[in-house]
């Protein structure tokens, strides 16, 4: 039976139990009320004026019968606070909070005590520890969040890096994208901010790290402790960076770098090569702070 067929006759039944509900729709609809006599026929008579698909159990392979259907349907229950929704694999903390219209899909984690918003989206085998708060339509896939972090609304975690190459017949080809995206524990990470998951080693955020709306961090990059990334910022694939370093807004760091510890950029600078040595930094490309500035007096002054 397809899945057009399935739907028809649910929505037969219910028609059938109440048919005053249906009455404004016989009225107002295109549909002649004397095509459409009973409920099967209306519903099969509007579905071919909108031009639903069916779906043939022989091509797609999904779903062979209304049985397999529903017994997909009761996979998922309703979670106890908060209404949301929630894999019956799942592993959830009865203090946790799933707010309605969120989905936390198979064999996911979620501690004690967390917050789990509207829209948010848990993908499979995720795991969010205990005092966490997720916020709206958040998207978290391959990922581990860690205890008392706050994932501000829209945020993504754990998708496929940025990879691709050519092959020998000149084809675009997307590299494997097959890790995780860690995130340690106190982490704040604002909205719409994108952290990819690795592809040839985990993509990790230090504990206590802060990073600001509108970051993009690629894969494979290693963020340390207590760093602080200002608004939009943008991390290239596979870079390093030390502890309690700070990125000012904007600036933009390529790919494959190290940056040590205790290193401080200005808004708008560019890493286009290793940093070594701790202090202040800034410019394109970035370097010693107090050479950036005389770079810029020179200029002034030639003006």
């Amino acid at each position: 039976m397809s899945i057009m067929a399935i739907h028809i006759k649910r929505l037969s039944n219910l028609i059938n139990s109440s048919k005053s509900i249906f009455n404004p729709i016989y009225q107002k609809s295109n549909i002649r009320v004397s095509q459409a006599s009973s409920p099967e026929k209306f519903i099969s008579t509007f579905a071919s004026c909108r031009n639903f698909s069916s779906f043939s159990p022989g091509v797609t392979g999904h779903i062979t019968s209304e049985d397999a259907f529903e017994s997909d349907d009761l996979e998922f229950l309703k979670w106890h606070k908060g209404g949301g929704m929630f894999h019956k694999s799942a592993s959830i903390d009865p203090t946790a909070s799933i707010d309605f219209g969120s989905v936390v899909h198979s064999g996911s984690l979620v501690g004690a005590n967390a917050h789990v918003g509207s829209g948010a989206v848990i993908g499979p085998n995720v795991t969010i520890g205990e005092s966490t708060k997720i916020g709206y339509n958040v998207s978290l896939a391959n990922c581990t969040i860690g205890d008392s972090c706050v994932i501000h609304h829209g945020v993504c975690i754990g998708q496929d890096g940025f990879g691709f190459f050519l092959d020998e017949k000149g084809a675009m080809v997307k590299k494997p994208q097959a890790l995780k995206a860690l995130i340690g524990n106190n982490v704040e990470i604002g909205a719409n901010s994108c952290i990819d998951r690795g592809s040839w080693r985990d993509t990790v955020i230090g504990d206590d790290s802060k990073i600001d709306n509108l970051v993009q961090i690629g894969h494979n990059v290693v963020i340390g402790k207590c760093c602080m990334l200002c608004g939009q910022v943008g991390i290239a694939g596979s870079v390093t960076i030390g502890d309690y370093v700070t990125l000012g807004g904007r600036v933009g760091v390529r790919d494959h770098v190290t940056i040590v510890s205790k290193v401080r950029l200005a808004a708008s600078s560019c890493v286009t090569k290793d940093i070594t040595k701790p202090g202040d930094y800034g410019g394109f490309p970035a370097i010693p702070i107090h050479e950036w500035r005389r770079q810029v007096a020179n200029r002034s002054r030639t003006k």
